[in-house]
Order: structure tokens, then sequence, then C-alpha cells
């Protein structure tokens, strides 16, 4: 064919809109994306990150924490992130609304286990087939596929060691009944998820009569937000919390804050997770971020944040401490009868 009769060839079929586009060109969505394999995976998406230059996360994330992992994904990868935070809550209803407007701004999520498993229910996440998903621990590994566990946040007690001699720190639950601890007891508002784990693993009506009966003897002083409330037992304004994050207060302890830990068996672990939106508008830079959060290199900075993270080639779940996990679909589902039961035990009697 010579160079004439291909040019004509070529302006006939632009002119008759019959000139196809190659597949090299044409824009890939995030189902195409998602099933990304090979040894050439990561190349492929940092290089179609980088064409798109931007992302942006929804989150509950404590900023300062979230900032430590995307300021190193910036400098490896070139690629800006931007960040949208607010309470779990929040987060989920903002998608929801901003879906149902057909507005299609975030590219992915970092939330608690219930609030993915809600987003996954709205049909709003994308699953990712990612190698890295082989090296977590079980727990984190969610059947449906829509989102996967990134850290674990382990809800432990604590107390001020100025306050609490060491030989009258509670040894299991049961203690807690004792009138020594009147006065001194303090819970976060919405953890009814840990109520109903601790219950359940002593049989519900046990584990209910039980709390009620801390709550009977001693009162219990209830505080809006995990942060505040391990900050108040740091500053000794409540001398003993039964419902905080271990990693905060690892945080806090580690500063020289007066806090140690209970010791209360078992603990309860919720699964945060990282999903991708099902129309992320960068579908790219959306999955490499999931890689990086659940690889080695984003695991190893929260472990380095004392979070409990789920690659087992980072870390393992404390080898001196049991712990059970909150059920994210359960609790969704359950959410109103154990926030009547939270309610009836800690906020009616709250002093």
């Amino acid at each position: 064919m010579n160079r004439t009769f291909k040019s004509v060839c070529t302006a006939l079929l632009a002119a008759s809109g019959l000139f196809l586009v190659s597949p090299a060109s044409k824009a890939q969505t995030i189902q195409d994306v998602a099933v990304f394999s090979g040894p050439d995976r990561t190349d492929r998406l940092a290089a179609g990150a980088r064409k798109e230059g931007t992302f942006t996360i929804y989150t509950s994330l404590q900023i300062e924490d979230l900032k430590i992992l995307t300021d190193a994904f910036e400098k490896k990868f070139g690629v800006k992130v931007n960040v949208w935070r607010g309470s779990a809550e929040d987060v989920r209803q903002r998608v929801i609304v901003e879906y149902r407007a057909g507005r299609y701004e975030v590219d992915l999520f970092e939330l608690g286990g219930r609030e993915m498993e809600s987003l996954h229910r709205e049909q709003l996440l994308q699953p990712i087939k990612s190698p890295v998903i082989a090296d977590l621990t079980p727990q984190a590994v969610i059947s449906h596929g829509d989102w996967m566990g990134t850290r674990l946040n382990i809800i432990a007690g604590v107390y001020n060691t100025n306050l609490i001699k060491k030989a009258d720190v509670p040894k299991t639950y049961q203690d807690l009944i004792d009138t020594k601890y009147k006065g001194k007891l303090g819970i976060e508002a919405e953890d009814e998820d840990w109520l109903a784990t601790i219950a359940t693993e002593m049989g519900e009506e046990k584990g209910v009569k039980l709390f009620r009966d801390i709550v009977g003897s001693n009162g219990i002083s209830i505080r809006k937000g995990h942060t505040l409330l391990v900050n108040l037992v740091a500053s000794g304004e409540v001398p003993i919390a039964l419902t905080v994050y271990n990693y905060k207060a690892q945080q806090l302890k580690a500063g020289g804050a007066p806090i140690e830990f209970l010791g209360l068996q078992p603990a309860v672990a919720r699964v945060n997770g990282v999903g991708v939106a099902r129309k992320a508008p960068h579908p790219h830079a959306a999955t490499l971020f999931f890689d990086f959060l659940l690889g080695p290199e984003g695991q190893k900075i929260m472990f380095d944040r004392e979070f409990t993270p789920t690659n087992r080639k980072v870390s393992e779940l404390p080898a001196d401490m049991r712990v059970v996990f909150s059920n994210a679909s359960q609790m969704l589902d359950e959410k109103d009868k154990w926030s009547k039961i939270y309610k009836e035990i800690f906020a009616s009697r709250a002093r």
C-alpha cells in the first residue's frame, strides 16, 4: 500500500466516523484497572497514576496519622493525595448523597468496618484483585472482596498510674463491681459493638447483667470520642477507662503519659478497612494506594505509629493479649438492638 493510497483511506475512515481508537489510548475505568495482574502490575499502576496526577480519599483516620502515610506515598510515586476527613458516619452519608446526585469525586475510603460494610451494601465499592491480600491476617480478608482490613483498632482498658495503685488494678471485668472503683470509671459514648462482642463472649444475658451491676455499683462517666477519653485518663480526669484505642494509648504512653493497660481479657478488635469507589475518577492512583496501604511499606508506617497492622509480614497480633473480633456485618444488622442496650446500661446511669 503506497503512502498516497494509505492517506486517502485514513481520511475517508475519519470522515465516515469509522476510524478506530487504539485500545492503548482508551481511558481505563476502575473495572479495567482492578484486575491488573503480573509482575508489571505496580509499574503499570504507577505510570497511570502519574498521568492522573492525583486522587481523593475519604477517611475517619486522624490527620496526623494519615499524613505520614500520604507523604510517603506522594514522595515515592509523585501523585498528590487529596483528603476529606470526618467521622465514619459522616463519610458514609456524604458519599451516598454524592452518588445519588451523580457526583463521583471520591476514589478511595479508609473507614471502620461497619461503615465499609454499609458502603458494600450500597454497592459503592469495587473489588480489587491485589496480590498483597494473600499476606493479610484471615480476619482482614473480607469474603465478598469489596474492601479489605488495613489495621485493627483494638479496644482496651487503661488507667492512670498516678491515681490507681498497682495493687488496686482490676484483673477481670468482674472485679469492676467492687465499690472501690466508684466515681473512677469512664467509657466512650458509642462502643455498642464492644459491649456486644464482650457480652456474647461471656454469654449475652450474663454479660449484659455484669455491666449493669458494674455501673449500678460505681456509676460511669461517658465521653464522646476515644481520643478525648484516653487524653482524660492521661490528665487524671478519668482514672480508669474501659474502651480506648490501643494505638492511641500506646502513643501517649511512649510520650511519657502516666498510662498503663488494664489487661482485661478479652480485648475487642475492630477491623478498619480500605476500599476503592465503584466510579473512582482516578482508578490507577486509587488502586496503587490500595496496594501501598496493605503492603509492607504502608503497614510498616502504621506499625511504627503504634497501630496493629493486618499484614502478617509486618506484625502478628499481640501475643500477650486475647483478642476477639467485632463482626462488622452482624453489628450493622444489630446496631439498633445493641445501641438501645448500651444506652440503657451506661447513659441512663451515667454520673
